[in-house]
C-alpha cells in the first residue's frame, strides 16, 4: 500500500509539476509574443516619433519663414502707403501745374494775338511814314512867305498855318507810335518765349513724375503679389505639416495604448505564472520557484524579477516616455543619475550598465517600491 501509495503519489506530483511548468511556459511564451510585438511597436513608435520631430522642425522653419515674409509684407505695406501719399501730393501738384499751364496757354494765345495786332499796326505806321516821306521828298514843302502871299485874308492864313502844324504833329505822332509798337512787339515776343519755355518745363516735369510714380506703383504691386503668393504657399505647407503631425501623434498614441495593454496582459500572465509556481511547490514540495526572485527572460538575465520587466518595458530598451522614464527598467533620469548611471538617460547606456543600476535600486528587494509594476504583479 505504501508502495502503491508511493507509486500513485509520484504521478500526482509529476502532474502538478507539469501543470505548473505549463503555466510558467505559457506565461513565458505570452511574454515572448508580447515582447516581439512590443519590439515591432517600439520600432514603429520610434520611427513615427522621428517623423513627428522632422515635421515639427519643418513647422518651425515654415513658421519662421512666414514670420519673415509677414515682416517684409508689413514693411512693403508701409512703403506702399508712403508712395501713395507722395502720389497724392504729386497729383495735387499736377493739378496746380496743369491749371498754371492752362493759364499760361491762355496768356500765350493773348500775347500771340497782341503780337499779330502790333505787327499789323507797325506795318500800317511804316506805310504811312513811308508815304509821307516820299510825298515830302517829291514835293516842295510850303514856306511861311508862300502861305502868306497865297492866303485870302487873315482867317485863311490861320487855317493854313494850323493845317501845317497838324501835319507836322501827325507825322511826329506816327513815328512815335511806330517806335512804341515796335518796342511792345519786341517785349511781347520775349514774354512769349519765356511762357513757352515755362510751359515746356512744367509739361516735362509733370510727365516725368507721372512715369516715376507709375513705375514705383507697378514695382510695389508686383512685390506685394509675389510675397503674398509665397506666404500663402508656405501657410498651406504649414497647415499640411500640422495635419501630418496630428496624424503621427494619433498613430503614436494608438501604438502606445496597444503597448500598454500588452504590457498589462504580460504582467497578468506573469502574475498568474508566479501564483501557479507556489501552488505547485506546495503540492509537490520539490519544484523550484520561478517568478519570485531574479529571473531569466528572452533577452537574458535581469537585475529584477522578469515579471516587473515585462510590465515596465516588455523587455525592450524603450525611449523616454511622457514622464521621462526609459530603458529596459524604465528608470527616471534623476534616479538614473542618483544611482550612478552615466549619460543623461538610461536607454542610452548598455544593458550591462542598466542591469547594474537597476540592481542597486532593487537592493535585494528593498527597493521594489521604486517600480509601480512590482505591486501590479504582486511582488513587494
Amino acid at each position: 500500500m505504501t508502495i502503491g501509495r508511493r507509486t500513485s503519489t509520484v504521478p500526482i506530483r509529476l502532474r502538478l509539476a507539469s501543470v505548473a511548468g505549463l503555466a510558467v511556459l505559457g506565461g513565458g511564451l505570452a511574454a515572448v509574443v508580447v515582447s516581439r510585438g512590443g519590439t515591432a511597436r517600439a520600432a514603429s513608435i520610434s520611427q513615427l516619433s522621428s517623423q513627428l520631430n522632422q515635421e515639427r522642425g519643418r513647422q518651425a522653419g515654415l513658421s519662421a519663414s512666414i514670420g519673415r515674409l509677414s515682416g517684409l509684407i508689413s514693411s512693403l505695406d508701409s512703403q506702399v502707403a508712403l508712395v501713395q501719399s507722395r502720389e497724392a501730393a504729386v497729383r495735387s501738384e499736377l493739378i496746380t501745374d496743369r491749371a498754371a499751364l492752362a493759364k499760361d496757354q491762355l496768356m500765350l494765345t493773348r500775347e500771340r494775338r497782341l503780337v499779330t495786332k502790333l505787327i499789323a499796326q507797325l506795318a500800317r505806321a511804316r506805310t504811312i511814314l513811308a508815304k509821307q516821306l516820299v510825298s515830302s521828298y517829291e514835293s516842295d514843302g510850303p514856306d511861311v512867305v508862300s502861305v502868306v502871299l497865297d492866303s485870302h485874308g487873315f482867317s485863311d492864313l490861320l487855317d493854313q498855318l494850323n493845317f501845317l502844324n497838324r501835319a507836322e504833329q501827325e507825322q511826329k505822332s506816327t513815328i512815335v507810335a511806330t517806335k512804341l509798337a515796335k518796342a511792345e512787339a519786341d517785349s511781347a515776343e520775349r514774354r512769349l518765349a519765356k511762357l513757352e519755355a515755362a510751359a515746356l518745363q512744367v509739361t516735362e516735369a509733370a510727365t516725368m513724375r507721372e512715369r516715376a510714380l507709375a513705375g514705383m506703383n507697378s514695382l510695389l504691386q508686383a512685390k506685394q503679389v509675389a510675397l503674398g503668393r509665397a506666404r500663402e504657399a508656405q501657410q498651406s505647407a504649414l497647415a499640411a505639416s500640422r495635419a501630418r503631425g496630428a496624424q503621427l501623434q494619433s498613430a503614436i498614441a494608438r501604438l502606445q495604448a496597444q503597448q500598454a495593454a500588452e504590457r498589462a496582459a504580460a504582467a497578468a500572465a506573469a502574475a498568474a505564472a508566479a501564483a501557479a509556481a507556489p501552488a505547485s511547490n506546495s503540492a509537490g514540495g520539490s519544484a523550484t520557484p520561478v517568478a519570485t526572485g531574479l529571473a531569466l527572460g528572452p533577452s537574458g538575465g535581469w537585475a529584477i524579477p522578469y515579471a516587473i520587466v515585462l510590465c515596465e518595458s516588455g523587455g525592450q530598451n524603450l525611449s523616454p516616455n511622457s514622464a521621462g522614464a526609459s530603458g529596459y527598467y524604465q528608470i527616471l533620469p534623476s534616479t538614473w543619475k542618483l544611482f550612478g548611471g552615466t549619460g543623461p538617460a538610461a536607454y542610452l547606456a548598455s544593458k550591462a550598465e542598466q542591469d547594474a543600476v537597476a540592481s542597486r535600486i532593487w537592493n535585494g528587494g528593498a527597493g521594489a517600491s521604486n517600480w509601480v509594476c512590482a505591486g501590479i504583479v504582486g511582488i513587494h
